[in-house]
C-alpha cells in the first residue's frame, strides 16, 4: 500500500477560507521539512489561489465551494485549488509587469504563484471551473534517503 499522503478539504466561499487554506498548506509544508522562506512562499501561493477562487471563480457566491487538495509525491508537494466558476484562460490575464497594468491588481496572484512555486498549471476542472495545480520540489532529505516526514 504505497499511497502518497494527501489531504482534501472543501472550503466555503468565504473570506475566512483564505486563512484556513493558507494555514493548512503552511503546516503541511513545515511538516515536509521546507525552510521558513519556502513555507512562506507556499503559503502565499495558496492564499493567492484561494483568493482567486473566491473572487474571480466563485464570484463570492456562498452556494459554490472551493476544493483544496494537498498531495505529497516522492519528489514534490502538490497543491490543487478548484473553484466552481466559469474557468479562464491564463493567456487572457493581463501581465502585471506591463507598464499599462502596473497599477491594476488583476494578474498579480498568478504572477506570484509562478514566482514562488516550481510549476503552475491552470486547467478546466473536472466539473467546470478553474483548477490551479502548483508544485514545489521537496527539500532534499539528509541521511538514508527515506524522506522521513512528521
Amino acid at each position: 500500500m504505497a499511497q502518497n499522503p494527501s489531504l482534501e478539504i472543501t472550503l466555503e466561499t468565504l473570506l475566512e477560507s483564505v486563512d484556513l487554506a493558507e494555514n493548512i498548506a503552511v503546516r503541511a509544508a513545515r511538516a515536509a521539512g521546507f525552510s521558513e522562506d519556502e513555507v512562506h512562499k507556499i503559503g502565499m501561493s495558496v492564499r493567492e489561489g484561494v483568493v482567486n477562487a473566491y473572487n474571480y471563480g466563485n464570484r463570492q457566491d456562498r452556494r459554490k465551494k472551493i476544493v483544496m487538495t494537498v498531495e505529497f509525491e516522492p519528489e514534490a508537494m502538490i497543491v490543487r485549488v478548484l473553484d466552481e466558476g466559469r474557468g479562464f484562460e491564463p493567456a487572457e490575464i493581463p501581465d502585471p509587469l506591463d507598464e499599462e497594468n502596473i497599477l491594476r491588481t488583476s494578474g498579480r496572484g498568478l504572477f506570484l504563484m509562478r514566482a514562488f512555486m516550481d510549476n503552475l498549471v491552470v486547467q478546466r476542472g473536472p466539473g467546470g471551473g478553474a483548477e490551479l495545480i502548483m508544485w514545489k520540489k521537496l527539500p532534499q532529505s539528509s541521511g538514508n534517503g527515506t524522506g522521513h516526514r512528521e
